[in-house]
């Protein structure tokens, strides 16, 4: 049996429009909690943090709602930091990406050599003031590695929160990385594995990328973000990914795996927007698909 801490984040601070925010409590009412302890978890639920809704910022387009999304980010760390001594393993319920920031701060409190598998539909390699969107929700994987806002990419205090060996994304849509991006993260050392490589073995994917990990860390984190399933599947992402071919099985084999591995510290799990499931039922599939992986008992367990 698994124990679990769940901290919810309820914040859209960084995202490109409101809904996340309400992700936390949708979760809860589609049985989360419940559904783990039929799969033998054991979850303590310690509720919500204070969280902050998507807010138009017009006055800074190229990094909107930095200050918003960096207070989230450290109420994030101090939470993950406090519980590091309770003997469970955090599972942090968001809530957009940028929150990842904040669970990797507080880990490195107490875990300097931490480590992290990104699974999610996109990089995340974007910078402020760079001619996008400006949304720090696209800027996380960046931040991690030390370029962009320094109130984010400082939350540990030094530079940078993660070095590259530490990272692995996998199940990345290509068609939203440019060859700079691919560039940038092969350059830092992060692994990367993105759809195609994905799809036909996700298990295998998960291996790869947790050994990557591991071999330079300690405990590893894994950051879910929902989008990394086609839209076509599950549209619950907040950001609509369609055509990837990634499917919500694809993920649930690849976190029983990493969920299996020795080093395994813990769960985010980020971008459910639940305005997008107007009758429930694909946050009931995804919160079925979630006990189904991280049930305890290895990479068969719930299949």
């Amino acid at each position: 049996m698994g124990d679990w801490v769940m901290i919810g984040v309820p914040s859209s601070a960084g995202a490109h429009h409101a809904g996340q925010e309400r992700a936390p409590d949708a979760l809860r009412a589609a049985g989360l909690v419940q559904r783990l302890a039929g799969a033998g978890e054991s979850v303590q639920d310690r509720g919500n943090l204070p969280g902050a809704a998507f807010a138009v910022d017009h006055d800074h387009p190229g990094a909107r709602n930095l200050p918003a999304v960096t207070r989230v980010a450290r109420a994030v760390a101090d939470a993950v930091a406090s519980s590091a001594g309770s003997g469970r393993l955090p599972l942090i319920v968001g809530g957009d990406c940028t929150i990842t920031l904040g669970v990797i701060a507080g880990f490195r409190r107490q875990h300097p050599d931490v480590g992290l598998v990104y699974v999610d539909g996109d990089t995340d390699v974007g910078i402020p003031d760079s001619g996008g969107s400006g949304i720090f929700d696209s800027m996380g994987v960046s931040h991690l590695l030390g370029r962009g806002a320094p109130e984010l990419a400082g939350l540990a205090g030094d530079v940078p929160l993660l070095a590259g060996s530490r990272l692995a994304i996998v199940s990345a849509d290509p068609r939203e990385t440019d060859d700079a991006g691919r560039r940038y993260l092969a350059e830092a050392g992060v692994s990367l594995q993105e759809a195609p490589a994905f799809i036909p073995d996700p298990a295998g994917a998960a291996e790869r990328a947790v050994a990557a990990v591991a071999a330079s860390s300690g405990p590893v984190v894994v950051h879910f973000d929902v989008d990394s399933v086609d839209s076509g599947d599950l549209p619950l992402g907040n950001f609509p990914h369609y055509g990837s071919g990634v499917r919500l099985e694809h993920v649930v084999s690849c976190l029983r795996v990493l969920r299996a591995h020795p080093s395994f510290a813990g769960l985010i799990l980020t971008e459910v927007n639940p305005t997008h499931d107007t009758d429930g039922s694909q946050l009931s599939r995804y919160v079925d698909g979630l006990a189904r992986a991280l049930a305890s008992g290895g990479p068969e367990a719930g299949g």
